[in-house]
């Protein structure tokens, strides 16, 4: 039953993306971290202990409601009748992925450039990126959608349908929360050094394998989508661990190097310049177009992800003696 559900998430994602008036968990997810984040600055010492034992406090209060919520929806829904509980995990498979929606923002982007509206493209990347976009040029908000695709290929697509194919759409809800926690929380600013690093720190763990596969599938989908594969390898080799986390470099090191460009490098943060290494060597200057070539690939390597889940299950379910569904 579980494949079945996935497998039609996947689907309605593809077709659907997240409609504007369909309540989304990540809505609710969002708020209770806002209200929380209030409560628990008012409670807790204003001091690094005291900030970091709150941030302990929100990843353990937003685990439990959410597990709670997931489990006891399914099983509720599941004694009213199996169809309710079966309709219910197609709904939150459906929810948890973010393919369409990220093809749909970065071509937004993509759009605005090769329309010459750099103003408007500013205004359509700043929707997907956490960095200040006010001043960037053209090759900045190519560089920002470019990686953006690649990064949000792994925490948007294959970690969520990696947690689908463990544990249903209870455990990819889970992932989802230490997600968003992390987008919101998990900034090493002064507000958020102390209060976001349990976040920051669980989705590290959360994304340490699946980034690993997402970084693997792209070069693979690279190389089906007419990209340089092989440089792909060689880059994500190389570069994997130039970025302060241990996951974004992955994939982006892949598209770089499938693309021939050079992403990543200094950027500014809430009015703060951060140096950060460059990923991919510059074998030519990055353009739109590579925001068309990177959604390619992430399609390639999204419906490759979805492929070798249905097989590994499989292959598992006939070593147990099971049908998979």
């Amino acid at each position: 039953m579980n494949l079945l559900a996935i497998a039609l998430g996947f689907c309605l994602d593809i077709v659907l993306a997240d409609p504007a008036w369909m309540p989304h968990p990540v809505v609710w997810m969002g708020r209770f971290i806002a209200l929380a984040e209030k409560l628990l600055r008012k409670v807790f010492p204003k001091t690094p202990m005291g900030e970091r034992a709150a941030g302990v406090f929100l990843v353990l209060a937003l685990l439990s409601v959410t597990g709670v919520i997931a489990f006891g929806a399914i099983t509720l829904a599941n004694f009213v009748s199996p169809y309710l509980s079966f309709a219910l995990q197609v709904l939150w498979c459906w929810q948890v992925l973010a393919l369409k929606g990220l093809k749909q923002e970065a071509t937004a982007v993509y759009q605005k450039l090769a329309e010459n509206d750099l103003p408007a493209a500013r205004t359509a990347v700043a929707r997907i990126v956490g960095r200040d976009t006010k001043s960037l040029s053209e090759e900045g908000v190519t560089k920002a959608a470019v990686e953006t695709v690649a990064e949000n290929f792994s925490d948007g697509v294959l970690a969520p349908l990696f947690y689908l194919f463990l544990g249903g759409a209870p455990l990819a809800l889970l992932y989802k929360a230490i997600n968003t926690m992390d987008s919101m929380v998990g900034y090493k600013n002064e507000r958020y050094r102390f209060f976001g690093w349990a976040a920051a720190k669980l989705d590290d763990i959360a994304n340490y394998i699946p980034s690993r596969i997402a970084a693997l599938l792209w070069i693979v989908a690279s190389g089906l989508a007419g990209q340089n594969a092989k440089n792909a390898w060689r880059i994500w080799r190389r570069d994997r661990r130039n970025h302060a986390s241990p996951n974004s470099a992955q994939t982006e090191s892949a598209c770089a190097g499938a693309l021939g460009v050079q992403l990543a490098g200094p950027a500014s943060y809430f009015g703060q310049k951060v140096d950060k290494p460059y990923i991919g060597d510059a074998l030519r200057p990055i353009e739109p177009k590579d925001i068309e070539k990177a959604c390619k690939v992430l399609y390639l390597a999204s419906s490759l992800a979805l492929l070798l889940g249905v097989l590994l299950w499989k292959v598992f379910s006939l070593y147990i003696g099971g049908n998979g569904l």
